[in-house]
């Protein structure tokens, strides 16, 4: 890929049909499977989607999303935000998929949560990944974190390792549970730490790719 400037900024409702689209590929069908289950009927699960995107409240919301952009087009999003309490669900009450998830995250109370990191394929191998990363970690910085959280399952050896090479370290983890979503893992899901140092400043901004 060629050397192209890449923008971050803040995401908008504008964004809300790629910020489904994206939050799909990072959870890797999961979503879209979620939202299949609250559709109306006439509704695709995508449209769904981007009415939860259009939220100003809730998780996924575009107000927790920060985006790139590449020559103009929207390229991949960061969804980050603080886990300030331990969830009340009790993981046995909510669908197969995402237990594992919301079980882990009572361990990552008082850390700025990295929720979803999505590339779309025609711009993955530039280094974005790295680069919305480095905006959430920012982002954490402002807000006074001084720790990074994010989950991935632990068969997913190339997320596994971009995150060991930015820092993070495993913290917990959490049996998958059996579920109808594709593809399906085994094993565990992770939830990997990062403690961001203290002198850390600077703001997400228009750089080069990596």
């Amino acid at each position: 890929m060629n050397q192209v400037s890449s923008r971050i900024s803040a995401a908008t409702t504008d964004d809300a049909e790629a910020l489904a689209k994206l939050i799909d590929i990072a959870g890797e069908g999961i979503p879209s499977w979620l939202w299949s289950q609250s559709a109306a009927a006439g509704q695709s699960p995508l449209h769904v989607g981007r009415q939860r995107a259009r939220r100003d409240t809730g998780g996924f919301s575009y107000k927790n999303a920060m985006v790139a952009r590449r020559q103009d087009n929207l390229a991949g999003m960061v969804l980050s935000y603080p886990i300030i309490a331990a969830p009340d669900d009790d993981p046995d009450g909510l669908p197969a998929p995402i237990a594992p998830f919301v079980s882990l995250e009572k361990h990552a109370v008082g850390t700025w949560y990295v929720n979803a990191l999505a590339v779309f394929p025609a711009y993955q191998g530039g280094g974005l990944g790295r680069l919305l990363m480095d905006a959430a970690e920012d982002a954490a910085c402002q807000h006074g974190f001084d720790r990074t959280s994010i989950q991935v399952y632990a068969q997913n050896h190339g997320a596994v390792r971009l995150y060991t090479g930015l820092g993070y370290d495993v913290a917990s983890r959490e049996p998958v549970r059996e579920h109808p979503c594709y593809p399906y893992y085994t094993g565990d899901v992770l939830l990997m730490v990062k403690h961001l140092g203290s002198a850390r400043v600077g703001s997400p901004g228009t750089i080069g790719a990596a």
